[in-house]
């Protein structure tokens, strides 16, 4: 299997338990590890037969933008139900930074791998 992968995705939304999170926008970082098969892209050197990483992305980003979950564990999941429902995606790894969330620590958030039910 190979992986087409997106680093450092950066999108604003609404997440949190606290008050004024659900007032405030913030910044999540998503780093998207997505596995394929880009052998017959390689060979065609067409984007129909691959997996098209803008595509992708502004899936995510729309979606994301306009989320409003209080947990990242549940933003999370409905990503990568995304990814594989939508994209068709055999497996994946998402980690989803809510970067300054926690005093003194620089990055905190969860990291899932997922893979299509057979």
């Amino acid at each position: 299997m190979d992986i087409i992968y997106l680093k450092d995705l950066r999108i604003d939304t609404i997440i949190g338990i606290y008050d004024w999170e659900r007032r405030t926008r913030q910044t999540i970082i998503l780093d998207l590890e997505i596995g394929t098969d880009i052998a017959k892209a390689a060979k065609t050197d067409d984007i129909e037969d691959t997996l098209n990483y803008k595509a992708v992305a502004k899936r995510i980003i729309s979606f994301v933008e306009n989320s409003e979950y209080q947990l990242v564990e549940t933003l999370a999941e409905r990503i990568s139900e995304i990814l594989l429902d939508e994209f068709n995606v055999p497996w994946l790894r998402l980690t989803l930074n809510k970067q300054g969330a926690v005093r003194g620590v620089r990055d905190v958030g969860v990291i899932i791998e997922r893979d299509k039910k057979k």
